[in-house]
């Protein structure tokens, strides 16, 4: 089939190696960092769009082609209604179950509020942010083992398939548009490196889910002492007790593993990104304030 197609990184890249196996590729349009996008459209060569497509820009390139399907995966940006209305299918492929967690960086914020599914969801774009019609959803678990890298894995192996799915549906114009309740969507937005600072004064399960949903490679979640950032991939739950009285952040064992105490609990530091054993002494407190506890 004749597909146009607007996608950005690792995830929109797998999936281009897929369809271009099997389908005639018009046109791919991606963010000008998207390295490997670019040099697969260069080596096959595909028409390539990089950059801002507002302002008339993805209009202009895109209307020089003639095809009814656009597939966006992992795509940068929001479409202005001209590029929309060229295309008959204009389907978004979202990594949540819409109607919740529209925007950016879905299944690490599922993970960050403790969600046990996340999936999936092909969609009609329109001019809001995964507001369209939906057309498929797939579900995917979410162990409580798993990081933001995991889930992402895990979509690797999903997105071909729902795509298929859906192609198979506009084969056999069969598609059907399944309204979103809006009054079930939430909407979380982009995240940045700088957004992964813990709170020492949260509860454990949320600081494991925090650490967890951000781990390596990820920018990870991160914490100070002594005025250095610490980045921390991994902590489990600890038993050890501690004065209730004692400030949330404080470091309550060292060795063998570093304890951190938490307001309903202590949490223990099992893989820290960054590590230098002999910043933490025992009655430092985490955090920017960098304090020290006094005995």
């Amino acid at each position: 089939m004749k597909l146009s197609l607007l996608m950005s990184g690792n995830l929109g890249f797998e999936s281009l190696k897929t369809l271009y196996k099997t389908n005639h590729i018009t046109f791919i349009a991606t963010d000008s960092k998207s390295d490997a996008i670019i040099t697969f459209a260069r080596d096959n060569h595909i028409p390539l769009f990089t950059g801002n497509p507002r302002k008339g820009r993805l209009y202009e390139f895109a209307s020089k082609f003639e095809n009814e399907i656009l597939f966006s995966i992992n795509y940068l940006y929001l479409l202005e209604k001209d590029v929309i209305d060229l295309f008959r299918y204009p389907i978004n492929f979202h990594g949540s179950l819409l109607p919740k967690y529209r925007g950016r960086t879905p299944h690490v914020w599922a993970i960050i509020n403790n969600e046990k599914k996340c999936g999936i969801t092909a969609h009609f774009i329109d001019t809001g942010c995964d507001t369209g019609d939906m057309v498929l959803q797939e579900t995917i678990e979410i162990s409580d083992e798993d990081t933001g890298n995991d889930i992402l894995s895990k979509y690797m192996n999903s997105y071909s398939y729902i795509i298929n799915k859906v192609l198979i549906l506009i084969e056999n114009n069969n598609v059907c548009r399944i309204r979103q309740n809006d009054q079930l969507a939430t909407y979380f937005g982009k995240r940045t490196a700088d957004d992964g600072e813990i709170d020492w004064n949260w509860q454990k399960e949320r600081i494991r889910n925090w650490v967890r949903a951000q781990a390596y490679p990820y920018p990870g979640a991160f914490t100070f002492i002594d005025k250095q950032k610490i980045v921390i991939d991994k902590l489990e739950y600890s038993e050890l007790g501690y004065n209730n009285d004692i400030p949330n952040g404080s470091i309550i064992q060292v060795n063998p593993f570093i304890v951190i105490k938490t307001s309903n609990g202590a949490v223990k530091l099992t893989q820290i990104r960054n590590y230098e054993k002999e910043l933490f002494l025992k009655g430092k407190v985490l955090g920017n304030e960098n304090r020290q506890l006094q005995h």
